[in-house]
């Protein structure tokens, strides 16, 4: 009797929640049947606006090297930076970590033109390396620009002695892991039910 009765409890929540969905959706159909010609008007004029904007931004964007993975030498870091509000540089050495790291950075570039994607020869940017006290290659350098302060979020190092314990706790890290953990730190945006979206 008391499985009969927990079912009779589900079925009743079941409808109670589909009613409620329902409900919404006669709602919604409603105001839109509602709409006159003038109001389908401003709602087509917004949206254009809003695609025309993302356009512009977009092109923005590509100009300044956004959706590249590009190389660029020590002198040129900070002016980089300075010009787009978010970067991720991948400060490297011609060993096998640094490769697997630049073979997705390379793919995440082309799909997240909203950050931009650098990498420096960190033996060669003695500079640098010193002042962000680079050890450990790979490392990602994640900088995000809020208004005008520029701020360097994170340094991430996954060299072999630390294990890439972010990404899986080896080199054969797959892009999504990679991509999920750049979101965590908000220099990339995610769309989806499950992840985070970073407001551009």
């Amino acid at each position: 009797m008391g499985d009969a009765r927990v079912q009779q409890v589900i079925e009743q929540s079941v409808l109670t929640v589909a009613k409620a969905v329902e409900d919404k959706l006669d709602e919604e159909i409603a105001t839109l049947e509602k709409l006159d010609l003038d109001d389908l008007e401003a709602l087509r004029e917004r949206r254009l606006q809003q695609l025309k904007k993302a356009a512009e931004r977009k092109s923005r964007w590509a100009a300044l090297g956004h959706g590249e993975y590009t190389e660029i030498v020590e002198k040129d870091f900070f002016a980089a930076v300075k010009a787009s509000e978010r970067v991720v540089c991948h400060f490297y050495r011609e060993n096998w970590p640094c490769k697997v790291m630049d073979k997705h950075l390379s793919l995440l570039a082309k799909q997240h033109m909203e950050t931009r994607f650098l990498k420096i020869h960190a033996e060669k940017s003695p500079f640098l390396t010193e002042k962000l006290k680079i050890v450990v290659l790979p490392t990602l350098a994640l900088i995000k620009k809020p208004r005008s302060t520029i701020i360097l979020t994170e340094i991430l190092e996954w060299g072999l002695q630390v294990g890439f314990d972010e990404l899986g706790g080896s080199d054969e890290f797959s892009m999504e892991e990679l991509e999920e953990r750049l979101a965590k730190s908000q220099v990339i945006a995610l769309e989806g039910s499950h992840r985070s979206r970073l407001v551009l």
